[in-house]
């Protein structure tokens, strides 16, 4: 089960990378930006939000495969969110500024 979260982490690595590289920033920073915050995120939902419901609903298979997937959807949603942050201080700082 956790296969598609080591998938979504490393497909985020490479998604964070190739975005810095079309943006012409520091690859390897925002490759491990988005490592991390996707691995921070999931260890935080599976701890906070997974341990509490992985024991009140029923033991089948299917149940415990869809909520086991909560820690790496949140994970890829906060990266979304981390990326475009990471976009928009890239086009704020290659704009030219104006002193006056």
């Amino acid at each position: 089960m956790l296969y598609l979260a080591k998938f979504a982490g490393v497909a985020i690595s490479i998604w964070f990378y190739l975005t810095a590289k079309e943006k012409e920033q520091p690859t390897l920073q925002w490759a491990i930006i988005g490592f991390i915050g996707f691995w921070l995120t999931w260890w935080l939902v599976k701890l906070s939000v997974l341990h509490p419901l992985g024991d009140m609903l029923a033991k089948s298979p299917t149940s415990l495969f869809l909520v086991t997937q909560i820690p790496a959807i949140a994970g890829i949603i906060v990266c979304f969110f981390i990326r475009k942050k990471l976009i928009a201080d890239a086009v704020k700082k290659s704009a030219p500024q104006n002193d006056q």
